[in-house]
């Protein structure tokens, strides 16, 4: 009963959120509540909630002084060149852009971190997205993706979560498996190029206006539809900065079915962020921020300290030295208070979901059900029923979940069968192309926070890429005999 009321659950949630007839913090609050009640353990609800809540609350921690560090170091125009970079590579073609997107994605998660590279990399994308009206579920999506392959970076998480469960060492599983991920990654990416020629054919061609001579913070022309490239006059400019000439209103940019699915409201406000002359740039103390921001990812990689911790010292010292005056700092804590509520808010409606979820036993055996499902002669081919239940699994369950409660249940049978622990270890890290868009991870609201983007348009748009993304990395890892 326990199973089939879990499946229910995670249906029931993902079908209303999808369809929007709820909002996802209601969704995660009062779905699970309700769920609760109905397998006679509504009397216990309180103690699940706060034993969630205590779970993930360094989590949100970590992620409302991110918020604060990551959107100081925007103000201060730490990322400007990066800004400057990919505007020089998208010569705003939509193609480019979502390549870039997926490109920059990638780069940024060699920290390992989803929260830091979801900031980063809407906070460069996202003016250039709005003012060309390209669809932002295409921005999130890719970008989710390309976290997700780099997730598994042995300081990611996954792949230290495998080694500490199967008592393995973290190298032994992630060296193998790199041909098998680079795969992976090499397909979102032409995914990306695949996605990026849909926009293009839906906007049309836009180039840059050469009037600028140069300028990093180029024009950007429209040219309408049917794919002709065209230079607009004076009309037709819209500058990337807040307030330029010509720059009108933005619409709603539609999703590629053609349906609206972000809200481009209050647009010309998103792009003041890449305005050159802005009040709160700190020119004179660009190598300090820069310094301060390697040290940090140093730090985090090292592990020298908890990240939640290292973030809140992160943030002090960037709002003290940037901004030495007390209204100052007010103002721009104050200028990201909404990132925070929102995805603070969420991270912890996230855990009323997880603390029922794993304290009625639900996810124990929803899970103990997919691995019993398994039939006996599949018991040699066990790396690939492996990689191909982390996909699921890996969307429905927490990282920690999954790896220290079902992975060493199927390493158990692999060896029954003579499947080694390592091929097990590898096989379990496929699913997490699809994971980064879990509702269970924190880091996706990030990602759709701040991009505006309604999570259940994200869900819907992404999850069927995120899932092929995960069966070619499992496709290459069994060619390449890895798996």
């Amino acid at each position: 009963m326990l199973t089939i009321l879990g499946f229910v659950m995670i249906a029931t949630f993902l079908v209303l959120i999808m369809m929007k007839k709820m909002s996802p913090m209601g969704a995660l609050v009062l779905i699970p509540a309700l769920f609760c009640v109905l397998v006679g353990k509504g009397a216990h609800l309180g103690d699940y909630v706060l034993k969630g809540v205590g779970d993930l609350a360094p989590t949100a921690a970590m992620l409302m002084f991110a918020i604060i560090y990551f959107g100081v170091m925007i103000d201060v125009g730490l990322f400007d060149p990066i800004v400057r970079i990919i505007l020089r590579f998208c010569k705003a073609d939509p193609m480019r852009v979502v390549v870039g997107t997926a490109i920059l994605a990638a780069i940024v998660s060699l920290d390992g971190d989803g929260s830091t590279t979801f900031m980063i990399t809407v906070s460069a994308m996202v003016p250039l997205y709005r003012r060309l009206k390209m669809s932002l579920v295409v921005m999130t999506g890719v970008a989710a993706m390309a976290n997700g392959v780099m997730n598994t970076l042995p300081w990611g998480g996954p792949t230290a979560r495998a080694a500490a469960a199967l008592k393995v060492d973290a190298s032994d599983i992630f060296v193998p498996m790199i041909p098998a991920l680079a795969a992976g990654l090499l397909f979102v990416i032409a995914l990306s190029y695949g996605l990026g020629l849909r926009e293009r054919k839906r906007l049309g061609v836009l180039t840059l206006d050469e009037v600028t001579a140069g300028d990093p913070e180029q024009v950007l022309v429209g040219a309408g539809s049917g794919g002709k490239e065209a230079k607009g006059g004076k009309g037709g400019r819209a500058a990337l900065t807040g307030g330029g000439a010509g720059s009108g209103t933005d619409a709603k940019a539609p999703s590629p079915s053609g349906s609206g699915s972000s809200d481009a409201s209050g647009a010309d406000d998103e792009f003041k962020g890449l305005d050159p002359n802005r009040a709160t740039l700190r020119p004179k103390l660009y190598w300090f921020n820069a310094a301060l921001t390697i040290a940090l990812l140093a730090l985090m990689v090292t592990e020298t300290m908890p990240i939640p911790v290292l973030f809140l010292l992160a943030a002090a010292i960037a709002l003290t030295v940037n901004f030495p005056h007390m209204n100052d700092q007010k103002a721009r804590v104050a200028a990201h208070a909404e990132n925070v509520v929102n995805v603070s808010g969420m991270v912890f409606a996230a855990a009323v979901f997880t603390g029922v979820l794993t304290g009625t036993g639900m996810v124990e055996h929803m899970a103990r059900w997919l691995v019993d499902g398994v039939p006996e002669g599949m018991g040699p081919q066990m790396g690939i029923v492996t990689g191909v239940l982390s996909i699921p699994l890996t969307y429905f369950m927490s990282n920690d979940g999954f790896y220290f409660g079902i992975v060493p249940i199927l390493a158990e049978a692999g060896a029954a069968h003579g499947v080694s622990t390592l091929e097990i270890a590898r096989a379990s890290l496929v699913g997490q192309a699809l994971h980064m868009s879990s509702p269970l991870v924190p880091a996706v609201y990030v990602l759709v926070g701040m991009a505006k983007v309604e999570f259940g348009d994200h869900t819907r748009f992404t999850v069927k890429w995120a899932v092929l993304t995960s069966l070619v990395v499992l496709a290459a890892g069994v060619l390449f005999g890895i798996i």
